[in-house]
């Protein structure tokens, strides 16, 4: 049985109408609204932009980050514009559309964002819970931006020996549901932060009931001490210079030892942490870190309740991340660009736009595998993207009445897509290209001299 094509009244307008419909579920057009009047952005005047259209639109151009941005407008109103009464609808213009995204800022896309992406895993929920807590991975993240004196004076450039990045860059810190990869925090910054800043501030969204992994990257007494005043746990990993005294050794091979702060002061102070350490090491030459010390500090103290190689194996589930982090920078949005905002407020609104376009796909894998009970894992991202993209249209052309079937259709054809379980098999970290044998681009070459006469007149002929 088909589906019934949705009935428009005359008077309907198009600034009235709820574009993502096949996300209501994820982004309810009511919590946009509240955003839109929380910050006082309804417009005055409204002809074809809304302000719960600029806020739809940061979502929008990150679900089809390939399109210009007047070609996502078209995109999202696709289905719409089908069936309109008025024949001769047209979308806004791309200048339009930039001036609502500065009219709107950065902060109630972020706003938007802290509504909207919460963890979303049940216990019931494959890979997702350890020990019966929630498992949650931090890391962190550079993004290339738009190459403009406004970008490059906010964010900053790397520096090196060969001199300074092509483009500037933005430092971002993530904090993410491992069983889902549904990113809950982020933070973005300057270049030169350091991730444990980072790091530091997204651990405003650790609660109880969670355990918190990182690696030596983000290791910090600070990390552990505001972790566990959350009522939280963790598990991470330590550089080689952390001395870790034994104090008690336990069944499982791992011992308890006293964590103490870098900075002197405090040391001498007496401020310390009991934690249990976990050293082991790879024996296949396979596999990344063969015959290397690893060692972890965990506040899951018993072992027996919590087994040495068990917290070791889940440890390197925190790589779920990185997945995450490889979803929205190689699949979602263009690969190896930069992001397409040309000032800074635009770059932090265009992030968390991005990040809220993955999570609503994410959430829509993960209903799509609870209903058969199968790890979100074995959804195919780029799959799902796709089809969500595609179904968007459908939903608005076809009757609401319709769209609980129509939403369960599209569940079962991501369902259908699923992956085959994972090789067991393991990457080297390497790039297949590093440097390049052209000269490198400088402010000179910006300001170029340009022909002056056809190419064809400057042809001189030699004998």
């Amino acid at each position: 049985m088909g589906f019934k094509i949705r009935f428009l009244d005359q008077d309907a307008k198009l600034l009235d109408q709820s574009l993502l419909e096949g996300l209501e579920s994820v982004i309810p057009y009511t919590t946009i609204q509240e955003v839109v009047g929380a910050y006082h952005l309804t417009r005055q005047r409204c002809r074809k932009l809304s302000a719960e259209m600029g806020l739809l639109m940061s979502v929008a151009m990150n679900l089809w980050a390939r399109q210009s941005l007047s070609r996502v407008l078209i995109k999202l109103i696709k289905g719409f514009r089908f069936i309109w009464p008025d024949e001769t609808v047209q979308a806004a213009t791309k200048g339009a559309i930039s001036q609502l995204r500065y009219e709107i800022g950065a902060a109630p896309v972020v706003d938007l964002f802290h509504r909207i992406c919460v963890p979303m895993a049940t216990e019931e929920t494959p890979g997702a819970f350890l020990f019966g807590y929630r498992m949650m991975a931090i890391d962190g993240t550079v993004e290339t931006v738009a190459d403009t004196p406004a970008n490059a004076h906010v964010f900053g450039r790397s520096k090196g020996g060969r001199g300074e990045s092509a483009f500037p860059l933005v430092r971002g810190v993530y904090l993410m549901e491992v069983g889902t990869h549904g990113i809950v925090d982020a933070g973005f910054w300057p270049y030169a932060t350091s991730e444990r800043v980072g790091a530091l501030r997204v651990l405003r969204s650790v609660e109880d009931g969670m355990l918190v992994m990182w690696d030596r990257g983000l290791h910090s007494f600070d990390m552990v001490q505001q972790t566990l005043q959350r009522q939280a746990h963790f598990l991470g990993r330590v550089p080689a210079s952390v001395d870790l005294k034994p104090v008690c050794s336990l069944s499982d091979g791992s011992y308890l030892a006293f964590l103490r702060p870098s900075d002197y002061a405090r040391r001498k102070a007496g401020e310390r942490l009991l934690v249990r350490v976990i050293e082991y090491t790879l024996d296949d030459p396979a596999l990344p870190g063969y015959k290397e010390r690893h060692v972890l500090i965990t506040s899951l103290l018993d072992e027996k309740t919590a087994p040495a190689l068990t917290l070791a194996q889940a440890y390197h589930e925190r790589w779920e991340i990185e997945l995450a982090i490889d979803e929205m920078d190689t699949h979602q949005r263009l690969a190896n660009q930069p992001l397409r905002s040309k000032k800074p407020v635009g770059v932090i609104q265009e992030l968390y736009g991005l990040l809220l376009a993955h999570y609503a796909v994410r959430h829509v894998m993960y209903e799509a595998a609870s209903q058969e009970a199968i790890d979100p894992d074995r959804m195919s991202f780029i799959n799902a993207l796709e089809l969500i993209g595609d179904a968007i249209p459908e939903f608005q052309m076809t009757d609401p009445e319709e769209h609980d079937r129509l939403y369960q259709r599209l569940l079962q054809d991501i369902r259908r897509h699923r992956l085959p379980e994972r090789d067991h098999r393991c990457n080297p970290r390497v790039v297949k290209r590093k440097m390049s044998k052209f000269p490198r681009k400088r402010p000179i070459h910006q300001q170029r001299r340009q022909p002056c006469r056809p190419f064809r007149e400057s042809i001189v002929m030699l004998n």
